[in-house]
């Protein structure tokens, strides 16, 4: 049986980027956006990316999201069909003032404290071209990756991962500063408990997604297979032992690396520094050794293999962003991506220039970008 998926049935935005006001209303169908460069495609997959934790898909300061010709306030609201039924979502700041940009967060109208509580109607995911140098830049890179995939399938994820930074932070300052010992102490108790729940939640993701890659693989599908790992002293440590123990012995380690940690200005050691390790199947290859199209396929194979897996653990499928994805895909792999999310079954807002690049792609619904308009065509 299919699994149901969760649908965005209204958007409207106001004051968002490039548009002033600005609203689509969309039915089941998989909904394909063209227009050309800078007309705003992109703006309009943000602007749903902003219906889940974080900073959207561009990861924008919340400032610069607002129209420039508006008063710095902006307002993205939408109707959907989520886990829990139908729901009025909405997120935005308000007027430009001398304090730091608050978001604000409502589901049917009322406030909620966090977008963490979107996570339980809906979970949206998203590939970019920003992410087409993935295996190739810093670790950092992918950890945030990584950590986006845990959250579609974890919602804590995120919370735990800005206290980790946050006491990681405070641990460095300490040392900088000579801290109190007593002190540290404490700040190395909490950070070991936090590291070991955030190395946890990436291990137990990486391993379900593995899985999940094993359980679909298609040796004729024109996305290779990925195999992914974990690279990380914690992370390793957490394979082989019970999560108690690698706690007290990275609190130890990090009361023994004070002096080392403190003379680099940083802390050495955690899953804040781990890496995740993909290779493309087929040719038991590194990613970072491959072609920018084999790169590219396997990036998207990847992509669907999480979208399946978070369809199965929810039991409801995400919705799923794909901003100029197929602009650089020949016939074969378009016609493979294309039949790929039918399969998915999830709603998918795709944007691209070229209208053609989307002949193949049955029962779409078609919407077309203008600078700060949007109109359906016929």
């Amino acid at each position: 049986m299919t699994a149901p998926a969760a649908r965005v049935r209204r958007l409207t935005l106001t004051r968002f980027r490039s548009y002033p006001f600005a609203q689509i209303s969309v039915g089941d169908g998989p909904v394909v956006i063209t227009g050309p460069n800078g007309a705003g495609k992109t703006n309009l997959l943000e602007a749903i990316s902003f219906l889940s934790p974080g900073r959207g898909l561009r990861r924008a300061r919340l400032e610069d999201v607002a129209n420039t010709a508006g008063d710095g306030s902006w307002a993205v609201a939408a109707q959907i069909e989520g886990a829990l039924g139908p729901a009025q979502l909405g997120t935005g700041i308000d007027a430009r003032s001398d304090a730091t940009a608050t978001r604000r967060c409502r589901i049917d109208q009322e406030s909620v404290s966090s977008p963490v509580a979107f996570l339980d109607h809906l979970k949206v995911v998203w590939l970019t071209p920003e992410m087409d140098g993935l295996f190739l830049g810093p670790p950092s890179d992918r950890r945030r990756f990584l950590d986006r995939l845990v959250l579609a399938v974890d919602a804590g994820h995120g919370t735990r991962v800005n206290a980790l930074e946050r006491a990681l932070r405070s641990r460095n300052r300490l040392l900088e500063e000579n801290g109190d010992a007593r002190v540290l102490d404490a700040l190395e108790h909490e950070l070991a408990e936090l590291a070991v729940a955030v190395a946890a939640a990436r291990l137990e993701t990486v391993s379900r997604l593995s899985a999940e890659i094993a359980a679909a693989r298609d040796d004729a599908s024109p996305f290779p297979f990925a195999e992914i790992a974990l690279d990380g002293a914690i992370e390793r440590m957490l394979a082989a032992r019970p999560a108690l123990e690698v706690e007290d012995r990275y609190r130890a380690l990090l009361r023994d690396n004070r002096p080392r940690d403190r003379m680099a200005g940083r802390t050495l050691e955690g899953p804040h520094l781990c890496d995740l390790l993909v290779s493309h199947g087929p040719k038991q290859l590194p990613a970072a050794r491959c072609s920018t199209g084999e790169q590219k396929s396997l990036l998207i194979g990847l992509s669907l293999s999480h979208a399946r897996l978070v369809t199965a653990m929810q039991a409801i499928a995400p919705v799923v962003l794909l901003d100029d994805v197929v602009a650089y895909l020949d016939t074969d792999r378009r016609a493979g991506l294309f039949q790929a999310l039918a399969r998915l079954g999830a709603q998918v807002f795709m944007t691209g220039a070229d209208e053609t690049a989307f002949a193949a792609l049955e029962g779409a619904e078609r919407l077309s970008v203008r600078p700060g308009e949007v109109t359906r065509v016929a």
